[in-house]
């Protein structure tokens, strides 16, 4: 059953379940787990559910759930809860690590005493999870980075990345769906749209989905980034 939950109060309107200190993928199966109870459940006064890494924050009304009787429930579900295998997908995105898009891969290399060619290879062979998604719509926190790619975030956050960037730091990769100032480095972009408002489902990925990069040249990403605009989903996925 791993190590006991903790309850905390974020306000007077949402309680934090913890399970853990630590990016693990075992934690992090307990909270998705609680989640699946907690949203069958459909318990009253529940009014909205969100998992990170290693904790699961519930948002409820007080005047219809008060927190000892909510925290009384998730325990008793947490209980009957079993953490099983889901049927999920592994999703092979293309990425191209080129300039202009890998704008901060050199650095990146030298920094980790690495050519620019290893880094590719280290982080297009890794294999990735999704852990939650945060900060941004469609912004996908992906674990499982090789230790020979630990990079600290820049000292200062630079100007704003492109749109779709693949980005690096603190030992975790992440796409970037929304053009915005980051203390993450730039080392490519994707085609890809990983949030797309007017298609269902609006993320395309699901969290404890697992992620692929497949590196794309320059010229190949000019051409699917075409059709991505023009609708087409561009990733390929195989069920695990």
């Amino acid at each position: 059953m791993g190590a006991p939950v903790r309850f905390l109060d974020s306000g007077d309107t949402a309680l934090v379940v913890e399970f853990g200190a630590a990016i693990d993928q075992a934690v992090n199966e307990r909270v998705l787990a609680l989640d699946a109870a907690l949203s069958a459940a459909d318990i009253p006064g529940v009014v909205e559910l969100t998992p990170t890494f290693r904790s699961l924050m519930i948002h409820y009304d007080p005047l219809r759930i008060d927190r000892a009787a909510l925290v009384a429930r998730t325990l008793e579900l947490q209980s009957q809860t079993t953490v099983a295998a889901r049927a999920l997908r592994r999703w092979t995105i293309p990425c191209c690590y080129d300039l202009p898009h890998g704008e901060d891969l050199a650095e990146v290399a030298s920094r980790l005493n690495l050519s620019p060619d290893q880094v590719v290879d280290l982080h297009s062979k890794a294999v990735f999870r999704v852990y939650m998604y945060g900060f941004a719509p469609g912004f996908a926190y992906l674990g499982g980075l090789p230790e020979a790619l630990a990079i600290p975030r820049r000292a200062q956050p630079r100007p704003p990345h492109p749109v779709n960037a693949v980005l690096m730091a603190g030992g975790m990769s992440l796409i970037g769906t929304v053009a915005m100032p980051t203390g993450w480095w730039v080392i490519g972009r994707t085609p890809e749209r990983m949030y797309a408002p007017g298609r269902v489902p609006e993320f395309l990925v699901s969290v404890g989905d697992e992620i692929r990069f497949d590196a794309v040249d320059a010229e190949s990403f000019d051409r699917l980034e075409a059709r991505a605009a023009a609708g087409e989903t561009l990733a390929r996925a195989e069920a695990l």
